[in-house]
C-alpha cells in the first residue's frame, strides 16, 4: 500500500517549504496569522449527533429508526423507505405504538413525492385485500405527509401479511396511479421493539 509515494527527508520538506513561505509573505504582504485566527480542530465523536436519526437495529425490511437526544432513552419508530418500479426510492413509511388513542394503538407517517394529487389521497391494502384511504396532512419541502392511525385490525393485517401496497396518484398524470409496495418481513418484531408514544 502507498507504494506510488515517494520518500522525503525532513531537510528536503524543510527546503521545499521554505522558499514558498518567504514568496508567500513577499507577495501578499499579509500579516502572520493571530492566536485567535489558529483552527483549532472539532473534536471527532462517533455516532450521530443531537438531532439526528440513526438506524438502531434491523428486523427484515423494517429499520428502527431513533432520534439522539439527551435523553436516557432515545425516541424510536420503525422505518421503510418504498421504492418505484424502476427501484427509485419515493416514499416514507414510519410507524410507532400509541395508547391512549382510542381505536387507533399505533401510528404512522407517510410521506410521498410534492407532486403527488392530494384530493386523491393515499390508498393502503394488505396482500390484495380490502383498501383503506387516508387524507394528507401538510406538505413541506420534504414531501407531502399523511398523519394516520392504524387499528388493532389493521396492525394484525400487518402482522399477518407479505406485502402491503401503497397507491398515490401523480399531480402532473391524474389519471394513473403509482403502486408502492411496503414489504412486511420483519413488521412483528419491529413493531414490539418501537416505542410507545402516549396520545393524551
Amino acid at each position: 500500500m502507498f507504494k506510488h509515494l515517494i520518500p522525503f527527508s525532513a531537510a528536503a520538506l524543510l527546503a521545499l517549504a521554505t522558499p514558498v513561505a518567504a514568496q508567500n509573505t513577499e507577495e501578499t504582504n499579509e500579516e502572520p496569522t493571530t492566536p485567535s485566527q489558529l483552527d483549532l480542530g472539532q473534536e471527532v465523536t462517533d455516532g450521530p449527533q443531537l438531532g439526528e436519526r440513526y438506524a438502531a437495529e434491523e428486523f427484515g425490511d423494517w429499520t428502527l429508526a431513533c432520534i439522539k437526544t439527551n435523553a436516557e432513552k432515545d425516541p424510536c419508530s420503525i422505518l421503510q423507505i418504498l421504492t418505484d418500479a424502476q427501484g427509485n426510492p419515493t416514499a416514507e413509511v414510519s410507524i410507532f405504538r400509541l395508547e391512549g388513542a382510542g381505536q387507533a394503538i399505533a401510528g404512522g407517517t407517510i410521506v410521498v413525492p410534492l407532486e403527488t394529487l392530494l384530493t386523491a389521497q393515499i390508498t393502503l391494502s394488505v396482500d390484495g385485500g380490502g383498501s383503506k384511504r387516508y387524507n394528507y396532512s401538510f406538505c413541506n419541502p420534504l414531501g407531502c405527509v399523511a398523519q394516520v392511525g392504524f387499528t388493532e385490525d389493521d396492525v394484525t393485517a400487518f402482522k399477518r401479511g407479505s406485502t402491503a401496497t401503497l397507491t398515490i396518484v401523480p399531480a402532473p398524470a391524474p389519471d394513473q396511479k403509482v403502486e408502492l409496495n411496503m414489504s412486511l418481513s420483519g413488521f412483528t418484531a419491529a413493531f414490539d421493539a418501537a416505542d410507545v408514544v402516549s396520545a393524551n
